[in-house]
């Protein structure tokens, strides 16, 4: 049986939020009656994008209104309980109970329906006003990155962060997902649905900080996401029970039906090339992950995964939609071309005869060299060779000196 909900709002023109950003958030409760669920108005202001929490295991569909253009279609809301943070954390307490579905951008709009199907105890609909604003997109100086739109320049509100970064020990992988919104945005709108997705993630989710690692858009603009530094292995919330040393990359739109757009392929492939070579990660390999927990692998359980995967390799979601995961073997070997020669998996430990084993694989058979120095660069050791792996064992010659 389907119940109905009206939201309707006055064109009002609501300033920025008291934060400073330019993104604002409503939130209203969905008053549900026994079966049957009447039309209510609450005063809303104009908005850009939109979510729904729910609790029960029914579904909702929603659909909005703007100005002359009358009724959207209907359109079914998922779940999105895997782009989400690890289970146990702060962060994933602060949704509690409810079920949360991704943000669709819907340009402006002043009204929105909510038709619930199933059992559905509680709704409530997450309204977010995020104008354009143009500003010059400024892009990040890290050593040989890719372009990518620093947080300042899509004006991301640094006011709202809940806490300070957490960081993996190692970058292993990187999960490819899609925001399932809109293909139909501008180059101009693009930021503002950044900006909208922070406000969502953080005031209406109650994140620390928006949740992917990096945006790109369809015109292959890439975006910096959880603050943190672009260079460093940020755990973020896009991929629950896999988000620690994992790298979350996600193109704005909807891929189930729908090819994604060459240039945003060209920026994914650039960025995870770069991202996944200062890890020293072979695109192109597999490892056995670890679930700290999810609804599809239990705590403890490994996984056998790709370093590049689609989010659907970890969670039960169609993340990042069929067309887009279907071209992922095609991305990780274009990631793997670029860049060489590259340097894989380096390691020194230390064996049981007191040497100091040094380990790498090399992207192709390569002349190579490896050397040993203390802390003010004098040379302590030194081996040189050919081949795609390095295997040498350097053994001191008595005391090991400090800051070798």
């Amino acid at each position: 049986m389907r119940k109905i909900l009206l939201f309707s709002a006055l064109a009002l023109v609501a300033a920025p939020s008291a934060s400073g950003g330019l993104g604002s958030l409503q939130l209203r409760e969905v008053p549900l009656r026994g079966e049957r669920l009447p039309a209510t108005v609450t005063r809303l202001q104009p908005f850009h994008l939109v979510g729904v929490h729910w609790r029960g295991t029914g579904r909702v569909e929603l659909r909005t209104r703007s100005g002359a253009a009358g009724w959207s279609q209907w359109r079914a809301v998922a779940a999105a309980d895997h782009d989400a943070p690890d289970a146990g954390t702060r962060e994933a307490r602060a949704t509690g109970a409810w079920r949360v579905s991704a943000p669709l951008w819907v340009g402006r709009a002043t009204e929105v329906e909510l038709r619930t199907v199933g059992r559905v105890l509680r709704a409530r609909t997450l309204t977010v006003r995020s104008p354009v604003s143009l500003v010059p997109l400024r892009t990040t100086a890290a050593a040989g990155a890719p372009r990518i739109v620093n947080r300042a320049a899509w004006q991301a509100d640094e006011t709202i962060k809940r806490a300070k970064p957490n960081y993996a020990d190692a970058l292993v992988m990187a999960h490819v997902h899609h925001t399932a919104g809109t293909n139909s945005y501008t180059r101009e709108q693009a930021p503002a649905i950044v900006r909208a997705i922070q406000t969502y993630h953080v005031k209406g989710n109650g994140w620390n900080d928006i949740g992917y690692n990096a945006l790109v858009d369809r015109f292959g603009t890439v975006y910096e996401g959880r603050f943190g530094g672009v260079d460093r292995n940020v755990v973020g919330a896009h991929a629950r029970g896999f988000n620690t040393g994992s790298y979350g990359i996600a193109v704005l739109g909807d891929f189930r039906t729908t090819a994604p757009p060459n240039a945003a392929t060209d920026a994914v492939v650039q960025t995870l090339a770069w991202r996944l070579d200062l890890a020293h990660v072979d695109p192109l390999g597999t490892f056995n992950g670890i679930s700290s927990g999810n609804e599809r692998f239990n705590p403890g359980i490994p996984v056998f995964l790709r370093a590049i995967s689609g989010h659907r390799d970890t969670g039960l979601t169609t993340c990042p939609g069929e067309r887009l995961y279907a071209l992922i073997p095609a991305l990780a070997q274009r990631a793997a071309a670029l860049g060489l020669p590259k340097v894989y998996a380096p390691a020194a430990r230390q064996d049981e005869t007191g040497g100091f084993r040094l380990t790498a694989r090399l992207s192709s058979p390569l002349p190579w060299s490896a050397t040993v120095v203390d802390s003010s660069g004098v040379e302590l050791g030194h081996a040189s060779g050919t081949g795609a792996a390095v295997d040498w064992v350097w053994r001191p010659a008595g005391t090991i000196p400090a800051g070798v």
